[in-house]
Order: structure tokens, then sequence, then C-alpha cells
């Protein structure tokens, strides 16, 4: 799906002077850009640079400043005090900006309080509360929609933090990709929820995004299987749990295999009869391969993952893969070794790779590059993402490098088309009582733990309308949260007590802020409905009349458009996650400070601009939730 909006055409109810038009920057889908092109303009008339060489150096402020400029970056002449001072003579407070500070090379740039709240707080409204025709479609569509009073936030998601950077572009992701005939391993879990989160990423950044599970649904293990199931398999058992029994069996011949070098010569030719189209070799895989991707479907719904196409090696076209390898002959950049296929990458430093076994039978490389062209020529794709882990770099790399060679222009690099999104590993990771662990069982357990947890509060526990679901929700966040919490590259220790904890930055403690805002209207129906944005009292959040609290977090939530774009470019959750994480701490700290339920009946203009503010809040922390995939509750 592409931009769900124009947002280009979306003009607020509060506007503020005119500004000169800064390439890349949308003041209509992120107010703040609006109030650095200020900053730029005074530094443009101070210091004779360009509004747009002076935007490119405002940067978000570090020690609670909004904005500094570090001014040895323009490289200017004369010395930084004296820039400095050019800049502070020709400053006047207006509108954008209340106050600029010089601090050594640095000018620290505060933005008019009052006018910064209101322009935020009304683009958080006016873009979450625009709900477009498909969504508007799509939801009155839906029977299983959660009901307003739903445990599950069911608010639409409007506009804001989105932007048309990718109009007209189209992607491919391609991630999870378990192997069939085996359970859902931890292994898959990383890929499975980064690359859920790249595709929400680039729908929010207007690409057309096709999400992609490519199986590994072909090679010798297939053989092992189908030798084995003669021997092993069960028809009952395999109706019970496909997955389950295929798995077992593949345990019971790898170790058949070990004890008799035969089993693996009899997989090889059982493999060899199915990639040369024997339908009775066939037969079996396809019933399997059927049975184990409606088990995956189920498995990904839990997690609130979907995908638009079910592809695997077993749909790459044997004739794309002999053309390639025909290409490569004619190119010279095949060699022969012992009668296996190989391409020497080795004058760029990434060795040699095997393209076709011994026997004849393609391998994994082979599928790769044929798929990849296959795909092209279907999808006419302006980028095709990997989400792979870092165990696999010289793969990957050796696959873009050989379509590159090939002289393919999408594959070229400088187009950026082909891109690797690796990751880390997961250590530690096992039940509580230490066995292997495989998702349905991570999931199982997250939730009983959550589960017990929330019946310690009786009477919260009645007032949710589905314990299970809502246990199992804060279960899969908290393994989510903890995945995406640090740079994706990073390994990590999987740890369940901090992983379930409502402490600390954890996937509960992000759950529980939002319900804690969520629960603000339902305490204060007095205050309800609001009035329109512009008819509230939003000064009345600007100090003197109340703490900084209410500033932070009305500058937080007008750096999320910001967020969004950062995280397009490094292709990493974490900076979402620190967001989120960074506004639940400000909400946090404002509960008391600026409290909505200690003000009587004669502040009711001062309450429900403070609603107003948690409100915003509660719109824009539930947006990046649901970008990092979780759904956001309402009751918990």
């Amino acid at each position: 799906m592409a931009s769900e909006g124009p947002l280009t055409t979306y003009q607020s109810s509060f506007t503020l002077p005119a500004l000169p038009s800064v390439p890349g920057t949308d003041p209509s889908s992120c107010v703040l850009d609006g109030f650095r092109i200020a900053i730029a303009q005074l530094l443009s008339e101070s210091l004779g640079l360009t509004v747009e060489q002076a935007y490119a150096g405002v940067d978000y402020g570090k020690k609670g400043e909004d904005f500094t400029v570090a001014l040895p970056r323009f490289r200017l002449p004369g010395k930084v005090d004296e820039l400095a001072k050019k800049v502070i003579d020709k400053f006047t407070p207006n509108e954008y900006i209340e106050s600029v500070v010089a601090d050594k090379a640095f000018l620290h740039f505060r933005l008019n309080t009052t006018n910064m709240i209101r322009a935020v707080l009304t683009q958080v409204y006016e873009l979450t509360h625009v709900v477009p025709a498909t969504q508007q479609a799509s939801s009155s569509s839906s029977s299983a929609s959660p009901s307003k009073d739903s445990d599950s936030s069911s608010k639409p998601e409007g506009l804001y933090g989105k932007n048309t950077v990718g109009a007209g572009k189209r992607v491919i992701v391609e991630f999870s990709s378990p192997n069939i005939a085996k359970n859902f391993h931890v292994g898959h879990l990383r890929s499975t929820i980064i690359g859920a989160f790249l595709v929400n990423l680039y729908k929010a950044c207007g690409w057309e995004v096709i999400s992609m599970n490519y199986l590994g649904d072909w090679g010798t293990q297939f053989g092992l299987i189908a030798s084995g199931y003669e021997q092993y398999g069960n028809q009952k058992d395999l109706e019970a749990d496909a997955i389950k029994h295929l798995f077992d069996i593949y345990v019971q011949v790898n170790k058949d295999a070990e004890a008799d070098p035969s089993v693996k010569e009899k997989a090889a030719a059982w493999f060899k009869r199915m990639e040369d189209g024997d339908e009775e070799a066939l037969a079996n895989w396809r019933i399997w391969r059927e049975l184990s991707i409606r088990k995956y479907t189920e498995e990904y719904d839990r997690l609130n993952v979907a995908f638009d196409v079910y592809t695997g090696e077993s749909e790459v076209g044997k004739a794309s893969m002999d053309a390639a390898l025909e290409k490569l002959e004619e190119m010279d950049l095949i060699e022969d070794s012992n009668g296996a296929k190989l391409i020497n990458l080795t004058k760029h430093k990434l060795e040699k790779a095997v393209v076709r076994k011994k026997d004849g039978t393609s391998i994994y490389l082979t599928r790769d590059i044929g798929g990849a062209i296959e795909r092209y020529e279907k999808y006419k794709f302006d980028k095709l993402i990997y989400v792979v882990s870092s165990q696999q770099d010289l793969h990957l790399a050796q696959f873009f490098k050989i379509l590159e060679l090939m002289g393919y222009e999408w594959a070229q690099p400088k187009n950026q088309a082909l891109v690797h999104v690796n990751y880390g590993l997961v250590q530690g990771m096992s039940t509580r009582r230490g066995t292997v662990v495989f998702l349905n069982q991570i999931i199982n357990e997250a939730a009983s733990v959550m589960h017990e947890q929330m019946k310690s509060n009786e009477e919260k526990y009645n007032a949710v309308e589905d314990p299970e679901m809502t246990s199992r929700e804060i279960g899969i966040t908290g393994v989510k949260i903890q995945d995406m919490a640090a740079k994706r590259i990073n390994n990590y220790t999987f740890n369940w007590d901090r992983m379930l904890s409502f402490e600390g930055d954890t996937g509960p403690y992000l759950q529980y802020a939002h319900v804690r805002l969520a629960s603000l209207d339902r305490k204060n129906p007095h205050l309800l409905p609001l009035p329109a944005p512009s008819e509230l009292q939003l000064d009345l959040l600007a100090a003197p009349h109340t703490s900084q609290q209410a500033r932070d977090i009305a500058f937080l939530l007008g750096s999320y458009p910001d967020v969004v774009k950062t995280a397009l470019k490094t292709h990493e959750p974490s900076g979402v996650v620190t967001f989120a994480f960074r506004l639940s701490h400000a909400i946090s700290s404002a509960w008391d400070a600026v409290s909505v339920k200690s003000l009587g009946e004669e502040e009711r203009d001062k309450a429900q601009a403070r609603l107003f503010l948690y409100q915003s809040a509660r719109d824009v922390l539930g947006s990046a939730l649901r970008l990092l995939t979780i759904r956001p509750l309402e009751r918990m």
C-alpha cells in the first residue's frame, strides 16, 4: 500500500508567519521543521549563509536545549565568539524563537513555548484524527476489529509521523524465512521482528511495500525427510501437527544418518528426483508445505505479523537458474572443481562461492540468484531488502557481487537497490526449564507469567475484557522490545526476568504507560468532549501556568516525525524504541506536576488543556508501538 494521504495538502488550523521553503522539509507533516527553518533564516541573515546551508547545521539539542548549532561546521572566517555575537545581535524574540544563548562554539536556541506547544499538539490531533478513506473502508469491513471498549487499542493511526518520501517507489522486504517441516525456532524470531518493523516503516514513509516470506522449502534436507517419512511417517500425527511430526522425523533420520552413511546417499538421490520434477517424489512434499504454511500463518498472526507473499526456494524456476549459470559461464566467471561449479570472488575479497554441486543439484546461492532475477522481472522493485543474520554476511556479499558482475543495472551498488539488513544473535535463550525454545513456547510462557501478575490486582483484572489476550500481548511486547531495544547488529542475552518486568525500560512498562494515558478519558468523563484545539486554552500549558514537564512532552511529540525519518535511513528499530521510552519517562515525570484529577471545576480550562496534552501523548505513543508491530493496550 502506498502513502495513505497527501500530507502536502494538509493545512493546520493554527498557523504561524510564512517562512522560506527548504528542500527535504515539510512543516505540514513535521511542525518542528518550521521552527528549524526560522532558526536557519536567522543564521542566514546574520552570517551570510543560504537558508539551506544554515538549516543543515540546526540539530536537536542536548541537556534540555531545543536546537543547537555548532558554528565551526560552517567553516566561516572569523572567531566563533564573533560569529555568535552577530547572531545574537541580530536576534529579536519572535513567534518561533524565544531565546538564543552562546556557549563556546555552540548556539542554543529555545523555541517560543506557547506557539511550539500549540503547533505541535494541533498537528498531532489533526493528522492523527484524519482517517483516510482506505482506512475507513478497511475498518468498517473488518468484523474482527476490536470494539470501542476493547482492551486492545482500535483508534485509527492517522497520518501523524508519516511522510511521502517514498511515494511512487516499491520495496520488497524478505524476512523470517523459516524452514518448513521444522518448528519456528527462535533463530527466526529476530528476522521476523525486525522485518515486520521495516514493512511498517516503509509504508509510513510512502513506499509501496511487498512483505515476502521466502521459505526454506527445498534442498537435501527434504530428501532426508522424504526418505525418513517412508519409515517413520504417520498420517494421523501429520494432520494433528504437521510441523512437529516432520521435525521429529527429521531429528530421527539424522540420527540414522550418523550411524549409516547410506541414509544420506538415499536422501540425496530422493532430492535429485524432486529437482527433476518426479511427481511421486513431490506429492508428499506439497502436502507438507501447505500444512506448514497454515501453521506458520497462525504463529505470525499472534505476533501481529502478516505477509503479502509466501514463496520459497522451490518456486525459483530451474530455467532462471540454468540461464544465470550459462551467463556466468559465458562471462568466464565459473570454475570447475571436481565436478562442482564455483565462482572465484577472491579478487573481491569474497572467497570462492559454490553455485552447483557435483551431482548437478542447486544450492542456496544458486536459488538466491535465480530468485532475485525473477523478482525484478515480476515486480520491478526499487529496493529489495533481505533481513538475514550477520552470520550470513559473506553469503549476501557474494550474492550481491555476482548479480553486479552479471551486469544487471538494478544490482549496481550506485542504485542501492539490494540491501542486507543484518542483525546479531540471541544468546542464552531457553525456557525457564532450560529446554530448547520454539516460538510458541516463548509466547505461551510469557503470556502465562503476565497472566499470573495481572491476577495479583483483582480489581484491575476484573476490568479487563479479555485477560488471556491481554496477557499474551504484554508478553509478546516484552519479547519484541527486548529484541529491538539495542542496535540490531549487537548480540544480546535473552533475560526472562528483565523482559517481563514492569520496572525499567521493558515492553510491559511501555504498555503500562499507554494504559495509564488511555485511562484518563475513562476517569475524567466530566471533561469530555474536549473543545476543538483552536478553542482550548493551550497557553495554560506554558510557564508560568505549569511546569517544564508539559513542555518536554510537547517537544518530544513534535520530534516523532524525525524519529521515523531517521529510522528509514538507519533501518534501526532501536531509535523508535528509545523515543517510546523517552516519551513514557516524560509522561511519568509529569504525572503529579501536570495532574488532571487534582484540578477542580474552577480550573476546568487548565484540566482540559492537560487532558488534551495526554491524549496527544497517547496517540503518538500508540503510533510508535504500532510502528514496532505492537498492539497498544487500553487496559491491563
